[in-house]
C-alpha cells in the first residue's frame, strides 16, 4: 500500500526509527537464542519494540507492517504474562521472530525505495497466531500447526501481577515538551498517543486529536502535550516512560499532580538539561523506584541526540575540505613568499589551530561504531550455519571502534561475504571436527582495532584452512598464473582466491561456488582505500586482515617532489626518511633491482621517476631522499628528489574516465589541490608496493 501524501514528511523518521528498532530486536533475540531463554527485560523490550513499530506503521497506514508487528507483540504479551509457557516451542519462536524481522527489513527497504509496502505477511501472521494459541495452552490441529510447531504445550501456570505495576485505577497527568524547531509537533504528538493507547485503559490528550489541525502545533509548543491516563492492568509507569523516551524529538517530560488543576502544577521535572532536586521529588506520592528513576542523570536523555540526514554531513565535509584548501591557498600565497610578516604568521598559526579543531569536530560527527556491522554479521553467521547444519559461534571484539559513516556503509557487503565463506568453506561439520579432535562448535572471531590512522579488522576461524596446492592447481587450470609456480609465495597463492571467477568449491551452493565473492570483497575494500591480507594454516584455520582508513576526505600528507611533479604521501604510511651518504650501502639483486640494508634488513628501492616516466635531474641515490614506507604486506624505500613538507590535503577522486588506465593499481589513490592551485597526485602505498615491490 502506498503512503498517504500528507504523511510523507514523517516517512524518514519512520524508516530511521523502525530500522533502529529492528536492529535492537535482532540483538536481543540472538542473545536469547544463545542462552536458550528470554530474560524478563528482553521480553519487555521486544514487546515495546513491536508495540512501537505497530503504532508507527498504523499511523503511516502501512497496515501489513502493523499487522505483523501486532502478531509478534501478541506472542510476547503471552510470554510476558506466562513465561513458563515457552516450553518446547522456544526453537520455533526464535525462527519465527527472525523471519518476522527479515520480512520487516525487506518492507522497510521497499518503503524507502518506493514509498509503499510490497509483501504479504499473512503466512507469518498465521504461524505466529498458532504459536500464540499453543502458548495459551489451546489445542491446535496438527495439519494447521506448520513450521514444526508441536500440537500442544502445557497450559501456562497462573502468574502474580508484577510488583512494578501501577496501582489499579490510578490516574496520572504527564506533560511532554518537544525540541525547539523539530516541526510538525501535532503529528509527533499523535504518534506518541498511538503508541501509548494499548498501554492505557484511559488516555486523554490536551489538545484533543492533535493530528486534526496543524495549528495545534503552536499550542503544543507553548503549553506542551498534556496526557491524562490510567495504565492498563499490569502496566507500570516505567513502561509508559520507556515509550516516551524512545520517541523522537522529545526534549523533556514531567509527571504532574493528578488532582491539581491543569493551570496549577507542582511537578517532578525530568529533562536533558536539569533533573529534579531532592526537594522536588517528595511533592509527588511516588514509589522509591520512581523517585530513583527521576534522580538518574540519564533519565530522558535520549532526546539529547538528534538525527541528521547524511547528505547534510556530506555537505559539511565538502565545505570543510574547501576550507582546508582555501586556508592553504592563503597561507602559501606566492605574493607573500620571502616576506617577513610576523603578525600574519601569528594569525595563520591561530587559523590553522582553529581549522584543525573544526576538522576534528566534523570528523567526529561522521564517525560511527562498527558494532552495527558486527551485529549484522551475527545474523549472517547464525542463518548460514543453520542452513548448512553446522555449529558456529561468532565472537566480535572492538565493536566500539569508530569509522567514517561512508566507510561503515561500504564494508557491510565485504564482511558478509567473508563471514559466509568462513562458515561455508572454513568451518567443518560437527562430525568432521570431532574426528579431528576439535570442538564441535566452530569459532569465528571478528576483531577491530585502531592502529594509527587506520582501522585493522581481522576475521579468523578455526576451520580447515586454505589448501595452497589446491588453489595453485585451480589457478593453473584457469590460466590465472602470471609466473612459474615455484616462484609463488604462500601469501601470493592465498591472494589468488581474490581473482575474478576463482572458486575452489566443487558444487554451487546458496552461499558460494559461483566464482564471485572474494573478488567483490577485494574491490569494495579497495574502493574505500583499504587492503586485505590472507594467512592460513592447514587444519588450524584462516585469518583475513583488513586495513581501512579512518576517513576518506582529508588526510595529513607529506609533499614529495620528483622533477616538476609533486606527490603527496599519507603520513600514516611513512616510517622514516633519510639520505644515503655512501653509494656502497646500495645492494643489487641478480635482476639488477636495487636494495638497501637498513638495521640488518634489506628493503627494495622504488624510483618514482622511473615508474611514472618523469624527467628529473636527480638520479644519483646520494642526492635524493629515501622514504621507508609500509604497505599492507610489504615494506620498501621510495626514492624522490626532495621533501617539501607536511600538508593537510583534501582527497579528490580521479575522474571516471581514468578508470580504464588502472591508475589506482599503479599506486595512485586520488589527487589534491595545493595552496598555489597546482595539482598533487596522492600515492597509495599499498598498491604502489604491491605492483613494484
Amino acid at each position: 500500500m502506498a503512503i498517504d501524501a500528507s504523511m510523507e514528511p514523517m516517512l524518514e523518521v519512520f524508516i530511521f526509527e523502525t530500522t533502529t528498532l529492528l536492529e535492537q530486536l535482532d540483538k536481543i533475540v540472538l542473545g536469547a537464542e544463545k542462552t536458550r531463554s528470554f530474560e524478563n527485560s528482553g521480553i519487555n523490550e521486544i514487546f515495546r519494540i513491536m508495540h512501537t513499530i505497530k503504532g508507527s506503521a498504523a499511523m503511516m497506514d502501512f497496515t501489513s507492517i502493523a499487522a505483523l508487528a501486532h502478531a509478534v507483540e501478541d506472542v510476547f504479551f503471552i510470554i510476558r504474562e506466562h513465561p513458563d509457557a515457552l516450553g518446547s516451542v522456544s526453537e520455533n519462536l526464535f525462527d519465527l521472530v527472525f523471519l518476522a524481522s527479515d520480512y520487516l527489513k525487506e518492507e522497510m527497504e521497499a518503503v524507502q525505495a518506493f514509498h509503499e509496502t510490497r509483501g504479504n505477511p499473512q503466512n507469518l501472521i498465521d504461524q505466529l497466531s498458532r504459536l500464540a494459541s499453543l502458548l495459551k495452552g489451546e489445542e491446535v490441529p496438527p495439519d494447521a500447526v506448520g513450521t514444526d510447531l508441536p500440537a500442544s504445550v502445557p497450559a501456562p501456570a497462573p502468574e502474580a501481577t508484577p510488583v512494578v505495576a501501577a496501582p489499579a485505577g490510578q490516574r496520572y497527568r504527564l506533560r511532554v515538551r518537544y525540541e525547539e524547531g523539530c516541526q510538525m509537533e501535532n503529528i509527533r504528538a499523535f504518534m506518541l498517543i498511538t503508541q501509548l493507547e494499548d498501554l492505557c485503559d484511559e488516555l486523554i490528550s490536551i489538545p484533543d486529536r492533535p493530528e486534526s489541525d496543524a495549528s495545534l502545533s503552536a499550542d503544543i509548543i507553548r503549553d506542551g502535550l498534556i496526557l491524562i491516563f490510567t495504565p492498563a492492568a499490569g502496566v507500570s509507569l516505567d513502561e509508559i516512560y520507556a515509550v516516551i523516551e524512545a520517541a523522537v524529538n522529545i526534549e523533556s517530560y514531567e509527571l504532574l499532580d493528578a488532582e491539581a488543576p491543569l493551570d496549577d502544577f507542582e511537578a517532578v521535572h525530568i529533562s536533558t538539561a536539569d533533573g529534579p532536586t531532592e526537594d522536588d521529588i517528595p511533592r509527588e506520592e511516588v514509589t522509591p523506584a520512581q523517585a530513583a528513576r527521576a534522580m538518574l542523570p540519564g533519565s530522558g536523555r535520549q532526546q539529547s541526540l538528534i538525527s541528521v540526514h547524511q547528505y547534510k554531513l556530506d555537505q559539511l565535509m565538502d565545505l570543510m575540505g574547501e576550507l582546508v584548501t582555501t586556508e592553504s591557498m592563503v597561507i602559501n600565497n606566492v605574493d607573500l613568499r620571502d616576506m617577513r610578516l610576523d603578525n600574519f604568521s601569528k594569525s595563520a598559526r591561530e587559523l590553522r589551530k582553529l581549522t584543525d579543531e573544526l576538522q576534528d569536530v566534523v570528523m567526529s560527527i561522521r564517525m560511527v561504531p562498527l558494532s552495527g556491522v558486527f551485529q549484522r554479521m551475527q545474523r549472517i553467521a547464525r542463518d548460514v550455519s543453520k542452513k548448512l547444519d553446522k555449529q558456529v559461534e561468532l565472537i566480535t571484539l572492538g565493536g566500539e571502534t569508530e569509522v567514517d559513516k561512508t566507510i561503515n556503509d561500504a564494508i557491510g557487503d565485504p564482511f558478509m561475504h567473508m563471514v559466509r565463506n568462513s562458515v561455508d568453506h572454513g568451518i567443518e561439520d560437527p562430525q568432521t571436527r570431532r574426528r579431528l579432535g576439535k570442538p564441535e562448535v566452530g569459532r569465528i572471531v571478528m576483531e577491530a582495532k585502531n592502529v594509527g590512522g587506520e582501522i585493522v579488522i581481522t576475521i579468523s576461524d578455526d576451520g580447515k584452512g586454505l589448501d595452497a596446492d589446491k588453489i595453485l592447481d585451480k589457478a593453473r587450470r584457469n590460466g590465472l598464473l602470471t609466473k612459474p609456480e615455484s616462484e609463488y609465495s604462500k601469501t601470493e597463492i592465498y591472494n589468488l582466491i581474490m581473482l575474478p571467477g576463482f572458486s575452489t568449491n566443487q558444487a554451487v551452493t546458496e552461499f558460494s561456488g559461483r566464482g564471485v565473492g572474494m573478488d567483490v570483497v577485494r574491490q569494495n575494500i579497495e574502493k574505500v582505500g583499504g587492503s586485505i591480507n590472507i594467512d592460513s594454516t592447514p587444519n588450524e584455520g584462516s585469518t583475513f586482515t583488513i586495513k581501512i582508513p579512518l576517513t576518506l576526505a582529508i588526510v595529513d600528507g607529506m609533499e614529495l617532489a620528483v622533477g616538476d611533479t609533486i606527490f603527496t604521501l599519507p603520513i600514516t604510511s611513512i616510517q622514516q626518511s633519510f639520505k644515503v651518504n655512501d653509494p656502497k650501502q646500495i645492494l643489487y639483486n641478480t635482476d639488477g633491482s636495487e636494495m638497501i640494508l637498513l638495521r640488518g634488513k634489506c628493503f627494495p628501492i622504488i624510483r618514482l621517476h622511473r615508474i611514472f616516466n618523469f624527467e628529473t635531474e636527480i638520479t644519483d641515490i646520494t642526492e635524493g631522499i629515501l622514504i621507508l614506507v609500509e604497505g599492507a604486506r610489504e615494506e620498501a624505500c621510495i626514492f624522490v628528489d626532495e621533501l617539501l613538507g607536511e600538508q593537510q590535503v583534501v582527497v579528490k577522486p580521479f575522474p571516471p574516465f581514468l578508470s580504464k588506465y588502472a591508475v589506482k593499481r599503479m599506486g595512485l589513490s586520488g589527487c589534491t589541490i595545493l595552496g598555489d592551485g597546482t595539482i598533487s597526485l596522492i600515492l597509495d602505498a599499498n598498491n604502489l608496493l604491491a605492483q613494484h615491490h
